[in-house]
């Protein structure tokens, strides 16, 4: 039987809201008014048969850093408390209440999303659902918490170098970072115009799937899980498979003897592209050249209110001339289209999402322990961004903490890798997903 969508909102009020959970920390605003006027209408459009797709009632979460009419976009800071509130919605927030999503709070992130550690000084660091005393990656951290903890069914972050993909991960969850050109980023606070791109959480595939047709304008598609038998898998060798934690090790060796043995063709592949991708990025990424862009006017008036490892971070741009960085963007161009090429006989690539499990909050309270996990969680998926590919990670079965299997491919193939993605998720769970408490979602999710 299916929760009616009220129902199932002030389930998710009520995890917000719970003294002892985290919301207050996963959650920085709360749409109550507008929320329950849009799962009343959800309701109602039920009752008469009729639907506006597959996120129709669907509880939503997005992103602090998505523009919404009438409110300063914080972007997970203090420093835009004071902006000017936005005139209107950015285009994925319409898209999505176009569709009937229920939007019912904008969640926390690292400040100005430039960590993929997901610690937030300002508005405290949410708790791993996995171990509450564990950060829960990022940037996109808050979002990760809320759909674990049972705060919303969909949440809509942003990727630029992971930022769905490593909270989604380190949390037990499905993240999605699209082609960069099939959804808008305007109305989203940028870091990286070059690599920011937007993508769902959820915890399931097909869920990601129907936020990203949303996101991206498309009708909605039936998802049909691909064949595993004959698929040409590639498991990345070099740098992504360098100074893995035991846990990630043991379950990523796993995952991939499994595929084999459901009838995959797995073999090892080496890329050459991933050191020049390095090389490009010396002594800046090129996140770090475009974030200092955007920020140095604001840093030399406000630099004290800043989250000092993103101020630290953000800095390191400036070493960079407007003539290298120019030479950074041509060279990365060119490494584009050479990446495209090299995987043309492949039908994904597979890596671990993360080469470490979730570090703990005190492990990262050390500028060198937050420098040393930042590196290592943004290591395999920044490549993804980096060569403009869609990547997804999914969770991978066991006991310890939860751990991310990766699955990138070519850009604008962004259906055929959710089909891959439900084939490896149906082969790795065949059981359905467990709900850790949160509100009953609508079949819709599970069945588009």
């Amino acid at each position: 039987m299916t929760v009616a969508t009220r129902d199932r909102l002030e389930r998710a009020f009520a995890r917000i809201d719970d003294p002892a959970g985290e919301g207050a920390r996963a959650c920085l605003t709360v749409y109550p008014d507008s929320a329950r006027e849009a799962a009343g209408a959800a309701d109602r459009r039920a009752t008469e048969g009729t639907t506006l797709g597959p996120l129709d009632g669907v509880i939503v979460t997005i992103k602090d850093l998505f523009d919404v009419a009438g409110e300063p976009t914080r972007a997970g800071s203090t420093v835009r408390t004071d902006a000017p509130p936005a005139t209107t919605d950015a285009p994925v927030v319409q898209r999505l209440r176009a569709a009937g999503a229920v939007i019912v709070g904008k969640t926390n992130m690292s400040e100005f999303a430039f960590t993929g550690v997901g610690a937030n000084p300002h508005y405290g660091t949410p708790g791993n659902p996995a171990d509450r005393r564990r950060v829960p990656g990022g940037s996109s951290s808050g979002a990760a918490v809320a759909v674990a903890d049972g705060m919303c069914e969909i949440a809509i972050g942003t990727d630029t170098g992971g930022s769905t993909r490593i909270p989604a991960a380190l949390c037990g969850l499905v993240g999605y970072k699209p082609s960069k050109s099939r959804i808008p980023t305007a109305g989203a606070f940028p870091l990286s115009p070059t690599l920011d791109s937007v993508g769902p959480i959820a915890r399931t595939v097909a869920a990601c799937a129907a936020a990203d047709a949303i996101l991206a304008g498309e009708e909605p598609q039936p998802l049909e899980p691909a064949a595993l038998n004959g698929l040409r898998l590639g498991v990345a060798q070099g740098l992504p498979l360098e100074d893995l934690d035991a846990t990630v090790a043991e379950r990523f060796d796993s995952a991939v003897a499994r595929l084999g043995q459901a009838g995959a063709r797995v073999s090892d592949e080496a890329f050459p592209q991933f050191d020049a991708m390095a090389r490009v990025q010396s002594p800046a990424t090129i996140a770090t050249v475009e974030a200092w862009r955007i920020h140095h006017q604001q840093l030399a008036a406000r630099g004290d209110d800043y989250d000092p490892q993103v101020r630290f971070r953000i800095e390191l741009g400036s070493a960079v001339s407007d003539a290298a960085y120019a030479r950074m963007l041509e060279e990365r161009a060119a490494l584009v289209k050479a990446m495209d090429a090299r995987l043309a006989d492949l039908d994904a690539l597979v890596l671990p999402t993360s080469p470490i499990v979730a570090p703990t909050m005190a492990e990262i309270s050390s500028r060198e322990g937050f420098r040393d996990a930042n590196r290592l969680l943004l290591r395999n998926t920044a490549i993804a961004n980096f060569f403009d590919l869609c990547a997804i990670s999914l969770p991978l079965p066991g006991a310890a903490l939860p751990v991310g299997l990766m699955l990138v491919a070519r850009r604008g193939h962004d259906r055929r890798l959710f089909a891959l993605a439900a084939a490896v998720e149906r082969a790795s769970s065949p059981s359905e997903p467990t709900k850790k408490g949160g509100p009953e979602g609508p079949p819709s999710l599970s069945s588009c």
